[in-house]
């Protein structure tokens, strides 16, 4: 969209908020980078220049505006809605892989070479993986920065940086400020802006995640809390907890819908984990989306314009594992939502790695694919066939023959779980949808989709519903939760 400059400028004067992250607004006069949406008033259009990212503009020159603080912005919607490999890469630099892997290991995952994964990001983002890997630490020891007592040293090394002096060097650099500065600020507006909030418990990571309004939060955490496993997902105190299995450790979360973000807390037993915990939170939330353009295209049809109107933005909630949403969408074929959740708490309860919860009830980490691998399928409480269906898929997932995750191309994917014994079409698009993230993921088989296109006289019939559907794409995942919304069941209401 950067290319667009009258579209932007239009973007920039209305300060219109669903902009923000499509693209970055740097002023030539003041050498500042801001989001479509900042405070401030809007420069000239003479000294307005238009970039694709936040790394583009750092690469440029310019730094972030201490007011609307650009960096902190919804990501683009374009990662979420995309499964080519710009869309690819970008979901593993938010996840942190080439700080992990370098650029060597984020092209190994895609199967290209460093040179064409290089060529890529810069043809489309300005910027190539380095620097918007630079970006997102610079991002990460912000927060870090702002909402721990951590020691800088220990920040820079948990920020992803690889040296204390390349740490201080871009802090200054982005945010015109020292690491200090930084902290000091942060610790002035929360005096002033607290009112009496007690402060996050030592270890504890408090956070706002960003979305684009509106966003309807019923069926996103009442579908979480009503599927969630016993030990690793509960809803205490209005808010969806579950513990996480990152890469340097474990981590427990709570994410709480609050009017204009998502509060989010975090307690990692490594800070270096923060990335792609905040990435797996975004993720499992869809807290990237575009919810104007989903809905506008979703209220052109007259079935479910009135469905839209009742309570628009609403989201598919997804999954923080990929691997962990297959194996759980097996144990839930053709049986109730507590039939499922018994049968992966029992798994849990035998496999799972144990973790401390001081603040509730979460027991487990869910097992992995390798914790499953020598399980006795004999050993579980259902039908042979279904025994057989997760004893495949665990071991496919465990030997590396499938992979599911931000960097799997979503038609292989499915073309690899469909020739997997007992994956069905309903299994398959279900993984799709909440696991590999494809908007446009449907499952005209499902009952409740079935039965809401019952009561609003569309076709019910597998063929004749997708071919009705066919004028919801690329959005039909969105479409089934507006489809699931019409029916009085525990996931369409937030817990209360």
């Amino acid at each position: 969209m950067h290319t667009d400059r009258e579209r932007c400028i239009g973007a920039v004067r209305s300060k219109d908020a669903r902009f923000d992250g499509w693209f970055f607004t740097a002023v030539l006069t003041t050498g500042i980078y801001c989001r479509p949406s900042c405070p401030v008033v809007p420069p000239k259009t003479e000294n307005m220049v238009f970039h694709p990212s936040a790394a583009a503009c750092q690469q440029a020159g310019f730094r972030a505006c201490k007011r609307c603080r650009p960096d902190a912005s919804p990501g683009s919607p374009a990662w979420n809605a995309r499964a080519d490999s710009v869309a690819r890469a970008m979901r593993l630099i938010q996840d942190g892989v080439v700080d992990r892997e370098g650029v060597p290991g984020l092209a190994s995952r895609l199967g290209y070479s460093a040179r064409q994964i290089e060529r890529q990001l810069h043809a489309e983002l300005g910027a190539g993986p380095l620097a918007l890997a630079r970006a997102q630490r610079a991002q990460t020891a912000r927060l870090l920065i702002e909402t721990t007592a951590l020691p800088m040293a220990e920040i820079a090394f948990a920020s992803g940086f690889a040296s204390v002096r390349s740490f201080n060097d871009t802090v200054q650099e982005v945010f015109a400020l020292s690491p200090s500065d930084l902290r000091e600020r942060a610790t002035r507006a929360g005096s002033r802006g607290r009112h009496g909030a007690a402060p996050p418990a030592p270890g504890v990571i408090a956070l706002r995640l960003p979305f684009r309004a509106p966003l309807h939060p019923d069926n996103l955490f009442g579908h979480l809390a009503a599927t969630g496993v016993p030990g690793v997902e509960e809803w205490r105190d209005g808010a969806y907890r579950r513990t996480l299995t990152l890469p340097h450790g474990h981590g427990i979360v709570s994410l709480a819908p609050r009017p204009g973000h998502v509060a989010c807390r975090l307690s990692l037993t490594d800070p270096r984990d923060l990335t792609v915990a905040i990435s797996g939170c975004r993720r499992l939330l869809d807290l990237d989306a575009d919810p104007v353009a989903v809905d506008e295209r979703l209220a052109a049809d007259p079935a479910l314009a009135p469905l839209v109107s009742k309570a628009p933005g609403r989201r598919v909630p997804r999954a923080v594992d990929a691997a962990e949403f297959a194996v759980r969408a097996v144990l839930g074929q053709q049986v109730s939502t507590a039939a499922a959740r018994t049968h992966a708490a029992r798994l849990v309860s035998a496999h799972g790695v144990p973790v401390d919860d001081p603040d509730g009830g979460l027991t487990h980490l869910f097992p992995t694919p390798q914790a499953l691998a020598g399980l006795d399928p004999d050993a579980l409480a259902f039908p042979r066939a279904r025994r057989a269906t997760l004893a495949g898929l665990v071991r496919a997932l465990a030997s590396g023959d499938l992979r599911l995750g931000a960097d799997s191309d979503w038609d292989e994917a499915r073309a690899r779980l469909s020739a997997l014994p007992g994956f069905g079409p309903w299994t398959v698009e279900s993984v799709a949808m909440r696991a590999l993230g494809d908007p446009d993921a449907f499952l005209p088989t499902d009952l409740g989709v079935r039965k809401a296109a019952a009561r609003l006289g569309l076709p019910t019939t597998p063929a004749a519903l997708t071919a009705r559907a066919a004028a919801w794409r690329p959005w039909r995942a969105y479409a089934t939760q507006y489809l699931w919304a019409t029916d009085d069941h525990p996931i369409n209401r937030l817990p209360v």
